[in-house]
């Protein structure tokens, strides 16, 4: 199928800019990542949303440029009538990030908390003079990378854009390691704490029960010895079992079935707890991925079972009933 130039194009730079943003912060001995980061993400990101906006209008190249109203002989300007705003060297200007930004977000096409992760990388990008190399907030703005290249997949697969996903080991190129053990814990400037501060604000605004995500939590447990013996984790059906504590399994799996109806209440404007849920319910009960049933007596088969249910259930619920409009 022949694709729009403009839009392959528009694709082509965004994917080419978020492997830029992931390769340079993997290097070893690089004293600007995390601005340099921020510069190359919010570019690809750019980019990306300019894309969906050209889609979205049929291609028409007008809906990505800056527009200003004609002005008339008389030095008026037409209420009807508008133009391409110029650059410097006389070519059409496009539209900025935020306002792609808010385009999408007067649709309700943009996720709130990819909004507020881009944002966040915006004001980095903005503020990096303030804080160049500063090691107190390495690990935060750190975790805003791992949301960016998370929300960017997600995205990507979410709007159906036309990126081949599997050309790129994106899943195994996680932002460069940073050990804690050897940042100082300094005192911030004021410039530093009001960034912190508003990466604060828009965490709390955060919705939970989101695919998407502002900020990415890293915690990283140091233990002696080896890992070899432990390598390689995947689902199979003739693996090896693996226990999980009781902990780990409500981790896994937060949800009762009566918090789940609630949730779907609130997620969903056409749900009904009617036979075609149940028959839902039925189907995702199979996968242990998305449902883990707890039994009280293990060894008689009559003792009453209780199911749980992992965050990952909307992926199949989302296919069965239409969300709302936040």
């Amino acid at each position: 199928m022949k694709i729009n130039k403009t839009y392959r194009s528009l694709l082509d730079k965004s994917i080419n800019s978020i492997l830029s943003a992931i390769e340079i912060y993997n290097k070893p001995n690089f004293h600007y990542r995390e601005e340099t980061f921020a510069i190359l993400a919010i570019n690809a990101w750019e980019l990306l949303l300019k894309a969906y906006i050209l889609r979205l209008h049929q291609y028409k190249l007008r809906s990505i440029l800056e527009l200003q109203a004609k002005i008339n002989k008389d030095g008026s300007k037409s209420k009807r009538r508008k133009i391409p705003v110029k650059n410097r060297s006389g070519n059409a200007k496009s539209i900025s990030i935020t306002s792609a930004i808010e385009k999408l977000h007067q649709k309700d096409l943009l996720p709130a908390n990819i909004r507020g992760n881009i944002e966040a990388l915006i004001e980095l990008r903005d503020n990096s003079i303030h804080f160049v190399n500063d090691t107190s907030i390495t690990k935060q703005v750190q975790e805003l990378g791992f949301a960016c290249i998370k929300n960017y997949i997600g995205i990507v697969k979410s709007w159906g854009l036309e990126i081949d996903l599997s050309s790129y080991n994106l899943y195994l190129m996680p932002l460069a390691y940073i050990d804690e053990q050897k940042i100082v814990q300094g005192t911030l400037t004021k410039e530093t704490t009001n960034y912190i501060n508003l990466i604060k604000e828009k965490l709390s605004q955060e919705e939970k029960d989101s695919d998407f995500d502002i900020a990415i939590t890293i915690d990283v447990d140091f233990k002696k010895g080896n890992s070899f013996e432990s390598i390689g984790v995947s689902y199979s059906p003739d693996g090896i079992p693996i226990k999980l504590s009781e902990e780990q399994i409500r981790r896994r799996f937060p949800y009762t079935f009566k918090k789940l109806v609630e949730m779907c209440r609130t997620r969903y404007n056409n749900f009904k707890q009617d036979k075609s849920f149940y028959v839902a319910i039925k189907e995702i009960k199979k996968n242990d991925k998305l449902c883990h049933k707890l039994t009280l007596y293990p060894d008689n088969p009559k003792a009453q079972k209780s199911y749980y249910y992992s965050s990952n259930v909307w992926t199949e619920l989302d296919k069965h009933y239409s969300r709302k409009k936040k």
